[in-house]
């Protein structure tokens, strides 16, 4: 959609393919690059720009690839480098951008550097490449400080060292199998240059940063004035831990790769990164035009649905974001959320199931809200198909660490991960081969209302809507107009327009409204009788600005 003056990444519309859970390509029940590939054409219908494709690195797989043993190869679950070289040029012959997901946070504990500064012991120029530290107490028993896990428990874990006496303790703040890099130590920098180069020749288009936030660490690493906070939160808000000013050196030094590689071919790579902090303003010094080309500006995953709340963020976020000369980067759901399906159908009653139909015309409207939007977007697989959060897998199926490390099933991601619906009437739904003995994650039997193969049939579905939208984006002249004018309200409407006679209005009630404009809407999330603005509905109008 970006015009030819504008860099791509600028107004893209970007597919999150979360690996394990797209397709499969070899009937082993989870999903890889071939399954991925196998996919592509249904995106390119579908009309996104491209793909951001989750962490395929050779690892152990304990968080699902956020544990990286080898940042320049391909684990055997999922292929192999020549399945990946091949899934970026058929996808660069449809048209789409590769964004490729990198972590350089933490790796594994199995990755060679953490095992050699096992072996070395204290005091070694190979413990320097993570956080090792004395313990406190008279036997050094105790954690450095009092820092906690992201996903659950002490951030620190002792080791036996290679006397076999207790030793020294290393942090990680996600797993104990996710030991932190010390960024202070300028040989991670260069790792990690050497890292980009090995993609950036394959031809990936960017990449997607996890933890962007992280990587630098207080160099005293004092204790927290609130320990628990991470860790009750999932989020990032330990200041000691996250957000720390060195950090900023690292986003120059990779946007200097990417615009040397940039000015090489002519070519436009992104970093997009995964910046949780507290305030738009504090995102906005990530995106100074010598850092990160976008960030995920998450928001509106915690805004309640309700227009003025959403009016407020949208706001703030074209106001502080915005002002830095990069776009706006939004989302509504990822690979670590509920289902949009679901959490707009929760209800304020404790204890009350949600409402799927009101949740699914919420979640559709929301989609069509943000694809109104001037900036960029990321959708997360199987929004297109309404799919709602599964909420009832078995315990025994459960594999994402934070539910080993909380012992709560509720807190766990493995309901949004569940594999993708593809085609039939019962799993696995064309996701795999008939032969393989299941999935990785069991499907439902309900999935049979949700496949592609049903909803691509059936030309009122939510994935038609999708479609439409995405192909409006690139054709209405109106959306490539990056201003946004919001429009006078009512209570629980939202209506802004772009460039010449564009609208988009959100009713956030649950009862028809009228319609700021008269007339068939040019595309609308519910069905709308002339006037009216069906409840929790959104509509496009193109008018005459004169009118």
């Amino acid at each position: 959609m970006a015009t030819p003056s504008a860099p791509w990444w600028r107004d893209a519309v970007m597919y999150q393919v979360y690996l394990r859970s797209f397709r499969d390509g070899n009937s082993d029940g989870v999903g890889d690059l071939r399954g991925a590939r196998s996919g592509l054409a249904y995106l390119s219908t579908l009309g996104v720009d491209g793909v951001w494709i989750s962490p395929c690195f050779p690892s152990p797989q304990r968080d699902h690839g956020y544990d990286v043993s080898d940042y320049c190869a391909i684990d055997p679950l999922f292929g192999d480098l020549d399945d990946f070289d091949l899934l970026v040029r058929d996808a660069h012959q449809l048209g789409l951008k590769v964004v490729l997901d990198i972590v350089p946070n933490h790796c594994s504990s199995d990755h060679p550097r953490f095992q050699e500064a096992l072996a070395a012991g204290p005091g070694s120029e190979a413990r320097r490449w993570f956080h090792f530290a004395e313990g406190r107490g008279a036997d050094g028993s105790l954690p450095p400080n009092n820092w906690r896990a992201m996903f659950g428990g002490p951030a620190w874990t002792r080791v036996v060292e290679p006397d076999g006496r207790p030793g020294q303790w290393y942090l990680h703040m996600f797993t104990p199998h996710q030991p932190d890099w010390n960024w202070r130590t300028p040989e991670v920098a260069d790792l990690f240059d050497k890292v980009l180069r090995f993609w950036l020749d394959r031809g990936v288009d960017g990449f997607r940063i996890d933890v962007a936030v992280g990587l630098f660490k207080h160099p005293d690493l004092p204790d927290s004035p609130d320990p628990t906070a991470d860790e009750d939160a999932r989020d990032a808000i330990n200041p000691l831990a996250w957000n720390q000013p060195e950090v900023h050196t690292v986003w120059r030094r990779w946007r200097a790769i990417c615009d040397e590689y940039d000015a090489y071919d002519g070519k436009q790579r992104t970093l997009v990164g995964e910046v949780a902090v507290p305030t738009p303003s504090d995102q906005a010094l990530y995106l100074r035009p010598d850092e990160l080309h976008q960030a995920f500006y998450f928001d509106l995953l915690h805004t309640p649905w309700d227009a003025s709340a959403f009016r407020e963020r949208i706001g703030a976020a074209l106001h502080d974001i915005a002002s830095t000369g990069a776009p706006v980067t939004w989302v509504l759901n990822n690979h670590d959320q509920q289902r949009t399906v679901t959490r707009y159908g929760q209800s304020v009653l404790p204890g009350q199931e949600p409402d799927l139909d009101r949740g699914a015309a919420r979640a559709l409207a929301a989609a069509l809200l943000m694809l109104a939007l001037p900036g960029s977007a990321y959708l997360y697989q199987g929004e297109e198909l309404g799919l709602p959060e599964v909420t009832d897998l078995p315990l025994d199926a459960l594999t994402d660490p934070i539910v080993a490390a909380t012992g709560r099933p509720e807190a766990g991601r493995d309901g949004c991960r569940v594999p993708l619906p593809w085609s039939g009437t019962k799993p696995p739904f064309g996701f795999t081969g008939a032969e393989a003995d299941r999935t990785w994650l069991p499907q439902p039997d309900w999935f049979d209302r949700y496949t592609v193969q049903l909803l691509r049939a059936n030309g009122d579905s939510c994935w038609h809507t999708y479609r439409d939208g995405l192909q409006l984006r690139r054709t209405v002249p109106a959306l490539r107009d990056p201003a946004l004018r919001w429009l006078a309200d009512d209570d629980g409407i939202l209506a802004f327009a772009r460039g010449e006679g564009f609208v988009c209005a959100v009713n956030f009630t649950d009862a028809p409204v009228p319609a700021p404009f008269r007339g068939t809407p040019l595309l609308s999330s519910q069905p709308c009788d002339d006037g009216k603005l069906a409840a929790n509905t959104a509509a496009w109008w193109i008018v005459d600005p004169a009118a």
